[in-house]
């Protein structure tokens, strides 16, 4: 039973590690979204979208 509980309480740092490699992926994904969404051909589409839809 102890060799468990040395075990499970090895890995403490294991979830603290996962959040930052997801966090991580989660700001990557951000930024490239950001500049996809800001570039100009996705702009005049998406303004061209709006300018159809309010007409």
């Amino acid at each position: 039973m102890r060799r468990i509980l040395a075990r499970l309480h090895g890995d403490a740092g294991m979830n603290t590690a996962e959040y930052a490699v997801g966090t991580l992926a989660a700001v990557a994904f951000a930024g490239i979204l950001l500049k996809v969404l800001t570039s100009d051909s996705v702009q005049s589409a998406l303004t061209a979208v709006v300018d159809r839809a309010l007409k």
